[in-house]
């Protein structure tokens, strides 16, 4: 695993200790974020992200690298997304680590304008967590969400979210939603 672009670009991550931890391949961040650039309406340095099962913290460190204004990364086991933090002592003013359960979020204390979800697969996580954080207003107006599933994983849409995109990479598929109006 490695940083993508930006400052950082090309800094190796430290692997996931757990077997429970499936890190997002580099080719699908990759193709993600040249994505992302497309569909944010703000510029990086204007950011405020979080990554929800965050893992190994590489979405929100790929965030960190091309300048994102904060990054907080939820988890309930923070342990991998830690070592990794700790590779980015110039940044740690931008990054929070928050041990929470994704289902159960504690309220924003300011919303997010990017989201990035990538719950165990086939669990049906990903709706109880995005339920969570429109429930406890973590996403700003226009926020995009970013989920990721396996392929063949189902999947419904909260209310208050509008798909804005649909991709697969691999044996992953992401899912694009944009915040709608109240």
């Amino acid at each position: 695993m490695r940083i993508i672009g930006g400052l950082y670009r090309g800094k190796k991550l430290l692997s996931p200790r757990s077997v429970h931890i499936r890190p997002t391949s580099d080719q699908a961040r990759e193709a993600v974020f040249n994505i992302l650039y497309g569909k944010l309406s703000q510029p990086w340095d204007q950011l405020r992200i979080a990554d929800i099962f965050t893992g190994s913290g590489a979405f929100a460190l790929e965030a960190v690298s091309r300048g994102v204004r904060h990054a907080t990364m939820a988890d309930l086991d923070l342990t991998d997304a830690a070592r990794n933090v700790a590779l980015f002592a110039a940044e740690k003013n931008k990054i929070r680590l928050l041990k929470a359960d994704a289902a159960r979020l504690p309220a924003a204390d300011a919303p997010f304008d990017l989201i990035f979800l990538d719950a165990p697969y086939h669990k049906g996580l990903s709706e109880k967590a995005l339920a969570s954080l429109l429930r406890q207003n973590w996403l700003a107006e226009d926020a995009l969400c970013v989920v990721e599933l396996a392929r063949d994983e189902t999947f419904a849409v909260p209310a208050g979210l509008q798909t804005i995109d649909d991709r697969c990479y691999g044996i992953s598929r992401f899912v694009f939603l944009r915040k709608q109006a109240a």
